[in-house]
């Protein structure tokens, strides 16, 4: 059995668990409280300083290492919500084009709904067709501060270049 190892990273909307191997993550998620310390893995201290440099408006893109489990099908959805771009959505009728699926809007959903490595695959940035939020296992109001995030930091210049 692999061994797993735990961080929390205390965001401006919430907690954040982070769950991890030696080498990938496995699930980022909201939660309503701390439980322990923090473990001291290389993976989760990368995590957390790119949580951190998201949530200050310094990186727009993630590139820790990260472990999907799940179907196929599932999985080349999770893929396709890493391509979008930062501050942008799509709507899950999208994402079933993408994936050469039109008619699989409900699986899409569905899928979407069982991502577990959230922000990193950017499952937030996933709309209703006409445009409306819809569906987000951290709170609407989460879905909503993430985009709005996201766009104001498209929006402002840095003095520096962000990362990612």
């Amino acid at each position: 059995m692999v061994e797993k190892y735990t961080a929390y990273y205390k965001s401006k909307i919430g907690y954040i668990k982070i769950l991890s191997t030696k080498s990938n993550i496995l699930s980022v998620n909201f939660v309503k409280t701390k439980k322990g310390k923090n473990s001291d893995i290389r993976i989760l201290k990368q995590c957390l300083k790119q949580l951190d440099e998201y949530f200050r408006g310094h990186r727009r893109k993630f590139s820790v290492d990260i472990a999907l489990y799940g179907t196929d099908f599932q999985k080349s959805v999770w893929r396709q919500l890493q391509k979008i771009p930062f501050a942008h959505t799509v709507s899950y009728k999208d994402i079933a084009r993408a994936i050469r699926n039109k008619n699989a809007v409900r699986a899409v959903g569905s899928a979407n709904n069982k991502n577990k490595i959230v922000i990193i695959v950017p499952c937030h940035r996933v709309i209703g067709s006409d445009g409306k939020l819809v569906g987000y296992g951290g709170g609407l109001w989460r879905k909503k501060w993430l985009l709005s995030h996201e766009k104001n930091v498209r929006s402002t210049r840095y003095s520096r270049k962000p990362a990612g």
